[in-house]
């Protein structure tokens, strides 16, 4: 699933998860999807230049695992803690993954100089993200 990186990419591609968890038997675990996918897209709208995000969804019986990608690799590690904003807005959408999802990382594709990457997270039936 593709979509341009505009402000309504989250609520577009989420919205994609959801149907897609919905119609294979992965209800449960439908709602932390949307909210884990809205997240790491919002990332992507937020911090990078990337014109589009590509979201690539994989599932089996037991659990499934959703691919943000976007071509811009570089990436700022920072921990997935509660960060301190201004605003009061942001800052807090690895701390929800990681809450939420039952695993999640960042892998960087294209060799040494890389040329992309995707966030990535693992929801299992009965796990941390099922309702």
């Amino acid at each position: 699933m593709t979509a341009a990186n505009e402000p309504t990419a989250a609520v577009v591609l989420r919205n994609l998860v959801v149907a897609l968890f919905c119609t294979t038997g992965h209800e449960t675990l439908a709602q932390t999807a949307r909210l884990l996918t809205s997240e790491v897209v919002t990332n992507v709208y937020r911090h990078t230049a990337t014109r589009v995000v590509h979201v690539e969804v994989t599932v089996d019986e037991r659990q499934t695992w959703v691919y943000v990608f976007d071509d811009k690799p570089r990436y700022r590690p920072m921990p997935p803690e509660v960060a301190e904003v201004a605003d009061g807005e942001g800052g807090l959408g690895l701390f929800v993954v990681e809450q939420c999802a039952d695993a999640w990382g960042i892998t960087h594709f294209g060799g040494q100089v890389p040329t992309s990457k995707a966030v990535w997270f693992r929801l299992v039936q009965g796990g941390k993200g099922a309702l």
